[in-house]
């Protein structure tokens, strides 16, 4: 946390423009250092991204080849296949 001592007239400042844009104290410092600093808030930085991009892409680790993994079929097989070759290696 910190705390500053302003002189009475950067607090009139400080208070006209709180009431101009109807904002609390915390949201105005934090607006100010985002523009200082040249980055973009959190939210606008996602906007348009897909989950899949937010979380990285697709996860590769996860099943091999280029089957199409929309069909509920074809990721029956494959789990069926990987659960037989589990229980194969196990024996």
């Amino acid at each position: 946390m910190l705390s500053i001592n302003l002189d009475n007239e950067s607090e009139q400042y400080l208070i006209e423009i709180l009431k101009k844009e109807d904002i609390t104290v915390t949201q105005l410092i934090k607006q100010m250092l985002r523009e200082r600093a040249g980055v973009q808030p959190l939210e606008s930085q996602i906007e348009g991204q897909t989950i899949l991009e937010r979380m990285g892409g697709l996860p590769e680790h996860m099943f091999n080849g280029s089957k199409d993994l929309s069909d509920r079929d074809v990721r029956k097989a494959i789990i069926v296949d990987r659960v037989r070759q589990n229980h194969e290696s196990e024996s």
